[in-house]
């Protein structure tokens, strides 16, 4: 993400690294492995910089204090990527190999439940409210909730538009709601002002996803860091193939393939075609535009002017990302 969005917390996202390193440092060694291979793989930090922006209202920031939660965000997203990447065997994800792809998928998903159990270990060390442990839990409760929901859906090309929105929230969009809104109970603002925080983070999520749905049809290779059409090609329908599912006059053809597991890369090529001379992309793009319209609008007004538009930017980077 452009550092000029993230400017005010530069140095903050700068010791998030020193602290996600010690976190996965360990006695045994194949852990501190894997923690550090999944840090240097990089990542945007969105969550743990969406949660930094709304700490900083707190006129007596304390980093110290607030590091962990911090570092616990972002730990519960990379164990969260581990375990995907197994359930959808991918080799790569950011242009670089997996955990499960170097080490196999046993020591891939046990360094991954490592990750979550030190997330919520950093967390019960800190004197926080009762409210951020109950986030967290709803956090991961919804995450796996997530992953059952779109599993259950593999190659069945479900075309129940509520239960994918249902589903990207609980995978996503709920995520970055609640990065901003403990950065909100941390900072000690107005109950008003976290659930708009909650708002806003909520519709910059779901914009997220979306935008990643596109990305998988649209996006090649050497931007995204994984191949085009993997959503496809696992059997996962998003809204632009959903779209193009109801609307495309190659409809019949388009479901005999994304609900064959046998899929060819011939196969994965006509089907991104039918999805794009479908309007399923310009569908899609139109319900970004909407849930980010609505992120900037229900923004407190109460907020500080710098984080205010540091969230507004993200809100723009995210319509036109390319990554």
């Amino acid at each position: 993400m452009s550092n000029k969005i993230f400017e005010i917390i530069k140095s903050d996202l700068s010791d998030l690294e020193l602290a996600l390193q010690d976190a996965v440092e360990s006695p045994v060694d194949t852990i501190t492995e894997i923690g550090s291979h999944l840090i240097q793989s990089g990542g945007k930090r969105l969550r743990p910089a969406m949660f930094f922006l709304a700490a900083h209202c707190d006129r007596n920031f304390n980093l110290n204090r607030v590091m962990p939660l911090a570092a616990a965000l972002e730990l519960i997203h990379m164990a969260s990527l581990v375990h995907d990447d197994v359930l959808d065997s991918a080799t790569t994800r950011r242009g670089e190999a997996t955990a499960n792809a170097k080490w196999g998928n046993q020591l891939a998903i046990l360094a991954g439940d490592y990750l979550f159990a030190k997330a919520f270990s950093l967390v019960a060390e800190q004197n926080y409210s009762k409210r951020v442990e109950l986030q967290l839990s709803k956090l991961l409760t919804d995450l796996s909730a997530g992953e059952l929901i779109q599993n259950k859906e593999i190659y069945k090309a479900s075309c129940d538009t509520e239960e994918y929105f249902d589903r990207i929230a609980m995978k996503t969009a709920n995520f970055l709601a609640i990065s901003c809104q403990l950065g909100g109970d941390v900072a000690g603002l107005s109950e008003e002002d976290i659930q708009a925080l909650y708002d806003y983070g909520y519709s910059v999520g779901m914009a997220f996803q979306l935008t990643d749905d596109l990305l998988d049809l649209t996006g090649d290779e050497a931007t995204i860091g994984k191949p085009a059409g993997n959503d496809i090609l696992q059997g996962i329908i998003t809204l632009p193939a959903i779209r193009a599912l109801e609307m495309s006059p190659d409809r019949d053809e388009l479901l005999s393939i994304v609900t064959d597991r046998n899929m060819t890369p011939a196969m994965l090529s006509r089907a991104l075609e039918i999805v794009k001379a479908a309007d399923g992309v310009e569908f899609t793009k139109a319900k970004v535009d909407e849930y980010l319209t609505r992120a900037k609008t229900v923004l407190p007004g109460t907020l500080p002017e710098d984080i205010s538009n540091s969230y507004k930017m993200a809100a723009d980077f995210i319509s036109r990302r390319e990554f």
